[in-house]
């Protein structure tokens, strides 16, 4: 609140006395400048510049500077004494300056004070959000129960997103979310999956960014809108870092090393992470089956997953000039994986118990990623104009090795079956990107081109035991070699400006896209598109070209309130699973197929938001629409086939819905009543609803849900701080399941000790052991009730130690609000 009423203060003075009285003839002047933090040589908005007349000390004017650390303050001829300020920085002084002629201070540089620091209270230490055109930004923070975590999980605390109980990563409501690390899709995203987010820890993240309206210089992919995780990178002069360790129970336990070194001519950074994970699991599915050998199938599961994971990131920054830098990336990330699967099936014929199975699958998993980032930057003036060129490439190597057993222990005892998967999948990708920004005056535009090209080859074979020749037989029908390929081109440009309280951006993208498939097995095409009820060429090659544009507004209503729209339009293509036509098993009774003739989706959304900041409360709402057309949805049905056993086998296949149409409204809470207790909330609705017909089933439907979190932080005495977050998933329901609502609770204690050099921290995943996914689905032919648990409560230990590095920096949050109309973007 200070804050706030000395920036209004200088404000109101410099309308007050910057305006000349009729008659008087001096013409008045501008005085400018830009204010740099000298520990890193970032900008520093809303840095303050104070004039005070030396003749009369009472007349004081000023202003404050933008994002870029520019200010520009109108004043009259005369002698003055200047002041620049910035909290938790030393002030610099120019007394008894005399000016008579527009002046240019050039670049200013603040040093922080160390001894105002220790009695600051940094908004670094907060989730803090920060709205632009085009994204909203939440700083992390220290968030306690962060510690011991991975990024899926630190995830599920930003607001507007939603992790499952497997790990499937949500936005709003929908999972066609594209993730980015620090602006482009990476190996330590995983490629297509999620997966790898799972194996790297919390502490990496900076800050996320919630993209439901991107610009035209993103990616056009991803219907839900983008989230951008933006990683750690320490800019402070000399040798710094910190070391983080936890362990936990159910066995867990691990160590990240962050160390950076930096000079005047280049920064050396480096995180270097080992972590051991064993995940209990457990699930119950209740089946009924109105055909085949058995009339219900309960069967009761036990997981147990262990993950053994190794992680680095080394790079080098090196300085060409004062606006220029060459900054070169490797990471490397290799996960071991011993997964078993134990399910105890019991099989009913007319509700009587007819027999008992035992089943067991052992699979082994060896994943590799590599990634290789080169980068220049180059600010070619202080005006803002940049050249940014980048270039990336990354391999994923997957190996995974399974055991199928499973015996009848009830009323006999027997082998059933015995089976051997081996499944290889390798991925290629390279990403080449330039970007041009030239600004004008308030305004900015802005070029660019961005190819990313990539090939995904899986092989995957399997061997069933003949029980009377004692060999292995190899099932051809299942058997294959698939490629996939994925080639988009885009060229972009967008163009911003800014009218008093109003900004705009937008933007135009053109995208050309070429998917191929090449299937080699021994499968049956022509039993696929009779399955399809179409013609389907395994061997594809498709061609797409697409324009899509984005516009996004704000208005400025007050210091502290504005309004935003956004429209954009965006794509969903279906990616190597999903056209992939071979079958691949999830069990002996379920597989999911692949259908080639998927056809990519295009949607439309608008959204229009409102953030208002008082005192100690910001409030951000958004209400928004989006019609997607061709939607993807998984629907189950029948293959006309039994095991060997008599168990019907059933199918799960993507299919084109003609149309889903999205609508709901959102809202979140930050607010500080006291210095010792911060709370946030959020809240999201939504309700979609779908149309389609698929071999003559409608599939259309209407759900309605909602979710909400809610996190408390308490700071207690002797340093000791308490935070507790709470989230609830209403039920859904789509056009054959319905899934109840999921209540989860973490709870955290943490300790700074050693000089505040360490912190020591305890942390609960889950207390209440209820995050369960409970649903119930219903066909013609069959009836499922499940329960899934994929995690169980985790309790973790962990300690920080840092060296040569403040607990916090201000350079977290150096845009306060961030809510002005700017354009600057991380992507």
């Amino acid at each position: 609140m200070q804050k706030i009423l000395t920036l209004s203060l200088i404000l109101f003075c410099s309308i007050v006395y910057s305006q000349r009285p009729e008659g008087q003839q001096s013409k008045p002047i501008h005085i400018t400048g830009t204010v740099l933090a000298n520990e890193d040589g970032l900008p520093l908005e809303y840095a303050t510049l104070v004039l005070q007349s030396v003749q009369n000390p009472e007349k004081v004017t000023g202003g404050i500077t933008d994002i870029n650390g520019k200010f520009d303050v109108e004043t009259l001829p005369g002698k003055y004494n200047v002041r620049i300020e910035y909290i938790s920085y030393k002030s610099y002084n120019l007394p008894e300056q005399t000016f008579r002629e527009s002046t240019d201070l050039g670049t200013i540089k603040l040093a922080l004070d160390v001894a105002q620091l220790e009695g600051v209270e940094v908004v670094g230490e907060k989730t803090t959000v920060e709205i632009r055109l085009d994204k909203k930004i939440y700083n992390i923070g220290k968030d306690l129960t962060n510690s011991g975590a991975t990024i899926t999980d630190a995830l599920n605390n930003v607001p507007s997103v939603d992790v499952d109980v497997e790990g499937a990563i949500s936005l709003r409501g929908n999972e066609n979310v594209r993730i980015l690390i620090n602006g482009k899709p990476s190996a330590l995203a995983g490629f297509g999956s999620t997966d790898a987010l799972g194996a790297l820890p919390a502490d990496a993240i900076e800050k996320v960014e919630v993209i439901t309206s991107p610009s035209a210089r993103y990616d056009a992919e991803g219907t839900a809108g983008i989230l951008n995780i933006v990683l750690k990178k320490e800019k402070t002069l000399g040798f710094n870092g910190s070391i983080n360790t936890t362990i936990g129970y159910p066995t867990t336990s691990g160590i990240s090393v962050n160390t950076n070194l930096r000079t005047d001519k280049f920064n050396i950074f480096n995180t270097t992470g080992y972590s051991y994970r064993d995940a209990p699991g457990n699930a119950f599915y209740d089946n009924t089956y109105t055909s085949g050998s058995y009339d219900r199938i309960y069967e009761d599961r036990e997981y147990n997953r262990l993950r053994k994971g190794f992680n680095t990131n080394l790079g080098l920054e090196y300085f060409i000039t004062d606006k220029s830098s060459i900054t070169g990336s490797v990471f490397y990330r290799t996960s071991d994986g011993d997964d078993l699967t134990e399910n105890t099936n019991q099989r009913y014929i007319n509700s009587a118990l007819n027999s008992l199975t035992f089943r067991t699958e052992n699979e082994t998993e060896d994943d590799k990623n590599y990634q290789f980032s080169l980068n220049y930057v180059n600010d070619l003036n202080e005006d803002g104009e940049k050249l940014t060129v980048d270039l990336q490439y990354s391999r994923g190597d997957e190996e995974k090795f399974s055991i199928i057993e499973e015996n009848e222990t009830m009323p006999t005892e027997n082998l059933i079956v015995l089976e051997n998967v081996y499944e290889i999948e390798a991925e290629n990708e390279y990403l080449v990107q330039a970007d041009y920004v030239l600004p004008m005056e308030d305004a900015q535009f802005e070029i660019g081109y961005r190819g990313k090209f990539e090939e995904d080859i899986t092989d995957y074979r399997l061997d069933s035991l003949n029980q009377i020749t004692g060999q292995f037989d190899l099932n051809e029908n299942l058997t294959n070699l698939f490629t996939y390929t994925e080639n988009i081109n885009a060229l972009y440009t967008q163009y911003g400006n800014k009218f008093g309280k109003f900004s705009f951006l937008f933007g135009l993208r053109l995208e050309n896209t070429q998917l191929k498939g090449q299937l080699e097995s021994e499968f049956d095409t022509g039993e696929l598109e009779e399955q399809l009820g179409v013609d389907v060429d395994v061997n594809f090659n498709k061609n797409y070209l697409g324009l899509f544009p984005t516009l996004n507004l704000i208005l400025e209503v007050a210091e502290n309130e504005n309004i935003t729209l956004g429209y954009n339009r965006r794509i969903n293509r279906p990616r190597g699973r999903y056209i992939n036509p071979f079958p691949s098993r999830s069990s002996r009774t379920n597989i999911f197929q692949g259908n080639p003739d998927l056809n990519p989706a295009f949607s439309n959304a608008f959204d229009l938001g409102y953030l208002k900041r008082w005192d100690k409360l910001t409030l951000t709402s958004s209400i928004y629409f989006q019609r997607e057309t061709n939607s993807f949805e998984r629907v189950q049905e029948e293959t006309g086939q039994t095991t060997t056993d008599g168990i019907e086998i059933i199918r799960s296949i993507p299919i084109n819905l003609s149309s889903n149409d999205r609508i709901g409204f959102e809202a979140g809470m930050l607010y500080n009543p006291a210095k010792w207790l911060r709370l946030n909330s959020s809240f999201n609705f939504f309700q979609f609803s779908s149309e389609g017909i698929f071999n003559g089933i409608d599939y259309g439907a209407t759900n309605t849900s909602w979710f909400s979190r809610f996190s408390s932080k308490v700071s207690l005495p002797a340093k000791v701080d308490w935070q507790t977050n709470a989230f609830y998933r209403g039920p859904s329901q789509n056009a054959q399941t319905e899934s109840k609502g999921i209540l989860s609770l973490n709870l955290a204690f943490s300790k700074d000790i050693l000089k505040d050099n360490g912190t020591i921290s305890m942390n609960v995943s889950d207390l209440l052991n209820s995050r369960k996914r409970r649903s119930f689905t219903e066909t013609e032919f069959f009836t499922s009730e499940s329960e899934f648990q994929f995690r169980q409560r985790q309790v973790t230990l962990g300690f920080v130690y840092r060296f040569n590095q403040p607990k916090e920096r201000n350079k977290g949050n150096r845009g306060g609000g961030g809510d002005d109309g700017d354009f600057d973007e991380e992507g």
